[in-house]
């Protein structure tokens, strides 16, 4: 399970999301963070799940990665997917049981917060996987920049080495769980 995690790699290739400037990269991250949070209906849903497949492929990383990636936060997906089957609240019965019932409306909605996870999930790999841990600190100092105008400075620069050292140790984090576990 361990050996599966592999966020926070980068992933070597010749690509054309590679080759996209980090800044724009995070920027468009958090621009799909938020549609994906803001969506409502499966079409929206349908359409960020086009954007992140989009990005997916040209980033040349093997769809593999992606796949072991998500194999990790399965029980997450698979927790998520059936606290909301019961939690839904429209639709047909279709099972019921004491005071807990199993409606249309919770298989929807177990489907789209699933879907929601594997998206967030996915468009933040293709961050990790295309853009090297030290042009992602450039890019997170720069584009924090503006805070130093508040005399935030020091503030700045201490978030980005502490977004970096996390993302750059999530790997030999993992290695070190897997050799204890051992």
């Amino acid at each position: 399970m361990l050996k599966d995690i592999t966020f926070g790699q980068y992933v070597e290739t010749n690509s054309l999301i590679h080759k996209i400037d980090p800044r724009v990269k995070i920027l468009l991250l958090i621009l799909q963070i938020v549609f994906i949070f803001i969506t409502n209906n499966f079409y929206a849903l349908a359409l960020s799940f086009a954007f992140v497949l989009l990005s997916v492929l040209l980033s040349k990383v093997p769809f593999r990665m992606y796949l072991k990636n998500l194999k990790a936060i399965l029980p997450i997906i698979i927790f998520t997917a059936i606290i909301n089957l019961f939690y839904g609240t429209d639709g047909k019965v279709l099972l019921s049981f004491w005071k807990i019932s199993l409606r249309t409306g919770g298989i929807y909605q177990a489907i789209y917060f699933s879907v929601r996870i594997i998206l967030l999930i996915t468009a933040s790999s293709v961050l990790t996987y295309t853009t090297t841990p030290n042009d992602l600190t450039d890019a997170i100092e720069r584009l924090l920049s503006p805070l130093r105008f508040l005399g935030l400075k020091s503030a700045v620069h201490t978030l980005a080495m502490m977004m970096t050292i996390a993302l750059r140790f999530i790997p030999t984090l993992v290695d070190e769980t897997q050799k204890i576990m051992n």
